[in-house]
């Protein structure tokens, strides 16, 4: 098995734990193929996650309930995303991800998760699609070092 096999089903199982109605994302940072750190889209420690909406038998997100697109209003929203979990845990812990890779079982992170991976030394970006989730990233990406690229299959 590859180390992308490898990571990408971490970062599926690291996702199983999000208790988001909405996506389920996992990240992890890894360095010499070692894990350094992992995080998945949810609120802050010891802060609840939404209540969510009921909408017949089945419970969904608020956002998506009222109409809003993904990835808009985020106010309503108590979630980090999994980059910034994944950040801030090994912050948490005193670990260095300078020159660490991001490994994401989603499209390449929104401007926001984009600008403190720039900040935090990220050198590569593996995800499972090449895909922007905000055209604000763009400018990101045309103006920094990350490598991104899809996972690889074989």
């Amino acid at each position: 098995m590859n180390f992308d096999k490898y990571f990408h089903g971490l970062c599926c199982s690291v996702a199983a734990k999000s208790p988001c109605l909405s996506r389920n994302i996992g990240a992890i940072l890894v360095k010499d193929n070692s894990v350094l750190s992992t995080g998945y889209n949810g609120p802050p420690r010891g802060i609840p996650h939404c209540k969510g909406v009921h909408m017949g038998d089945v419970i969904c997100c608020p956002r998506h309930a009222l109409g809003h697109a993904s990835g808009t209003h985020m106010e309503l929203c108590p979630a980090q995303h999994a980059e910034e979990n994944a950040v801030s845990n090994a912050a948490r812990m005193g670990t260095c991800i300078s020159g660490s890779t991001l490994y994401m079982n989603s499209v390449i992170p929104c401007s926001k998760c984009f600008g403190t991976l720039i900040n935090a030394g990220i050198k590569e970006i593996v995800i499972e699609r090449l895909a922007v989730y905000d055209e604000h990233t763009v400018f990101l990406i045309d103006n920094c070092d990350i490598v991104i690229r899809e996972f690889s299959n074989e």
